[in-house]
């Protein structure tokens, strides 16, 4: 289950593109609050404290209890909004939940046991296909990560859904496959040595055959020069 934080938040009286720009300047960012067949509250966050819980994994699944002077919703966030270039924080959605709650959710795949993966000891490497796995969960059964046990694998192998352990009430959105969230795959240094044989081979080849060039127009240039005394 997901550990609920706080955030601390303010009321936001009026609405309004000016409105939201001065809060911005203030160092506060605009958002909301809506769900649960009630009405939306309009608050403000603090610009460094939302950004140091945005840049944590797993933020869209992680349950805040918004502090609105002393006033709790229990959220999700749901939806971020950035400045389409400057990619600064503009806006931020939250839903309101309650305890019976079902959301869809994204969680990020932690790997674990890298140590004991066979494949990963030969030189092979994690090729991550999916690195969270979108949910349908109860809230109060919602993952704060999804564990891969790498343990024994062998490279060629696969990590799929299957293998990773979830609540009963906990359901993959994508249920018609047992879809891959990584695979250990060959070394690529190999492969990059080979090309670096073959690059200095040609290069050899190369300089051989300028230098056999150079060898036989020395040798026709010593003939003209034979020719010429003889003719003098």
């Amino acid at each position: 289950m997901s550990n609920v934080s706080e955030l601390k938040a303010s009321l936001r009286e009026k609405v309004g593109t000016g409105e939201s720009r001065m809060h911005r300047r203030n160092n506060l960012i605009p958002g909301v609050i809506y769900g649960e067949k009630k009405d939306p509250i309009l608050i403000n966050i603090d610009v460094k404290t939302l950004k140091k819980e945005i840049e944590n994994p797993g933020f869209f699944s992680k349950q805040y209890d918004v502090n609105i002077d002393g006033d709790k919703q229990r959220v999700l966030a749901k939806d971020i909004q950035l400045h389409p270039v400057k990619e600064s924080l503009v806006h931020i959605d939250f839903l309101r939940i309650g305890k019976n709650t079902k959301v869809t959710v994204f969680v990020p795949v932690k790997f674990k046991n890298e140590n004991l993966c066979d494949g990963l000891k030969q030189g092979g490497v994690i090729n991550v296909v999916r690195r969270e796995v979108e949910l349908k969960s109860p809230v109060d059964s919602i993952p704060s990560v999804l564990e891969a046990d790498l343990t024994g694998l062998q490279i060629g192998d696969s990590i799929h859904i299957s293998s990773i352990k979830l609540a009963e009430d906990v359901i993959p959105v994508i249920s018609d496959r047992d879809f891959t969230i990584a695979t250990i795959a060959p070394p690529t240094v190999m492969k990059v040595e080979e090309e670096k044989v073959d690059e200095e081979s040609e290069e050899t080849d190369s300089k051989d055959s300028t230098a056999e060039s150079e060898k036989q127009d020395d040798k026709k240039d010593e003939g003209k020069q034979s020719e010429e005394k003889k003719e003098n």
